[in-house]
């Protein structure tokens, strides 16, 4: 007798706590609005998680409680002198949830379209871990000193706030074994900068070997675009396009960064109508 395809486990994964809570809320409200049949779990940044706490609550979603001590034993390591920011690298817990296949994004994000389209396609040695944005040479992953190995020379860098993998292609003690192997060169290779997560990201990935693509190349009429500056942008009745009619799925960074511009760039009336609705619902 045949037996019926195993169900697969999709869905997001945030990092967040209080002091993010007037991004979180537009987050989640613009969660609500396109992605509410993905289960979505917030990964604690810190302790201070209770008005965090009761937005999940509010919208339905899962604050999970995972075991960091090895993972934040690891980022100690790697950064020192850095505690208030080395926690970035608790966004690799998404990896630890029951999922087969995440997308992580980070919380300083609207979504404008359904993401369920992305899953299930993953393919070892095809297609592993999925990003959005390409990043320079000078935006905080390597320096110079990349060019002397062999698979650095020529890898994809790229930006962390958007990533789709499965924990059977990349995991948790995937970071650990790879940083406790090569950690002389990951400190010989990364960008000193703002940046702390996002270096060991990438060394990982591309230490693995995965096969990387981006957004564009995965979704069909998808837009690379997700930058909040980004110009010539449209919105029809399905979402925003950008200025070649590609779907835009998200905007990053969007909102409050630089303030005294709010109302001047493509997506903040958006987010701000997220922003209303959200505190309008949360009452806090």
């Amino acid at each position: 007798m045949l037996q019926a395809p195993t169900q697969k486990n999709y869905g997001i994964a945030v990092i967040a706590n209080d002091k993010i809570i007037d991004w979180l809320l537009p987050f989640l409200e613009s969660y609500l609005a396109t992605n509410a049949t993905l289960p979505l779990y917030i990964i604690p940044y810190d302790d201070n998680i209770s008005l965090t706490r009761k937005a999940a609550e509010i919208y339905g979603v899962t604050v999970v409680d995972p075991d960091s001590v090895a993972l934040d034993a690891l980022a100690k390591r790697l950064y020192p002198l850095s505690p208030g920011h080395r926690r970035r690298l608790r966004k690799f817990l998404s990896l630890a949830l029951p999922l087969d296949e995440v997308i992580y994004l980070d919380v300083d994000i609207v979504l404008f379209r359904d993401m369920r389209e992305m899953f299930g396609r993953l393919e070892a040695g095809k297609a592993e871990f999925i990003v959005a944005a390409q990043t320079s040479e000078n935006d905080f992953v390597y320096n110079k000193k990349r060019a002397d190995y062999d698979f650095l020379r020529e890898a994809l860098t790229f930006n962390d706030g958007f990533f789709l993998t499965s924990n059977r292609l990349l995991s948790l003690q995937d970071f650990y074994d790879i940083i406790d192997r090569d950690e002389k060169i990951f400190h010989r290779v990364r960008e000193r900068g703002g940046l702390y997560a996002q270096p060991v990201t990438n060394f990982v990935v591309h230490r693995k070997g995965l096969k990387v693509l981006s957004f564009w190349d995965w979704v069909e009429g998808a837009s690379g675009e997700s930058f909040y500056k980004a110009e010539g942008v449209t919105f029809d009745a399905e979402g925003p396009r950008d200025h070649c009619g590609n779907k835009i799925y998200f905007a990053h960074w969007s909102g409050m960064k630089d303030a005294h511009l709010m109302g001047q760039r493509a997506f903040d009336a958006a987010w701000r109508d997220f922003s209303q609705k959200a505190h309008a619902r949360a009452k806090f």
